[in-house]
């Protein structure tokens, strides 16, 4: 049994489960919700889906962690950090450690509260600002997986 080709599949499976998932709440669940729902209830509703959804995204955050670290150092990739033309790799760290700085620790201890307060000033103000966050943070996302999948196959920027 090949341990790097199972740490590769792990890796795609949870790339495509984690940004996936960021791309089903900005592309569909938020646009569905702001239609359906008045400010006050589609913030209710929102969170308790997002609240669900922060644990898979955790857990798949978390197994592209391990999964990427392990073939980084298995492989001897490290020397890829000291030069441009691996880009990519900076990206896919940076991403990785954005949304598990995120996940782990600033909305637990900190943005959940945030959220809860601002939304009962400023509900509206409050929705359109996770859209905006939502579609950033997927913008990010995408770019990482097409500067990565590019870049491990060859291609590099001239």
């Amino acid at each position: 049994m090949n341990k790097i080709a199972i740490a590769r599949a792990l890796h795609v499976a949870a790339i495509v489960f984690w940004i996936g998932g960021v791309a089903m709440v900005t592309t569909v669940l938020l646009p569905a919700v702001r239609r359906l729902k008045s400010p006050p209830d589609r913030v209710a509703f929102f969170a308790a889906l997002e609240k669900k959804f922060a644990w898979q995204s955790r857990g798949s955050t978390l197994i592209a962690g391990l999964s990427g670290f392990y073939m980084i150092d298995r492989l001897g990739l490290w020397y890829r950090f000291a030069s441009p033309a691996f880009w990519w790799m900076h990206a896919m760290v940076g991403i990785w450690l954005l949304f598990t700085l995120m996940l782990f620790v600033l909305e637990p201890l900190v943005l959940h509260r945030w959220f809860l307060a601002r939304v009962q000033a400023k509900p509206e103000e409050t929705f359109k600002m996770i859209q905006r966050m939502h579609w950033f943070l997927l913008g990010l996302g995408l770019a990482t997986i097409l500067g990565a999948t590019a870049g491990s196959h060859g291609f590099s920027l001239p």
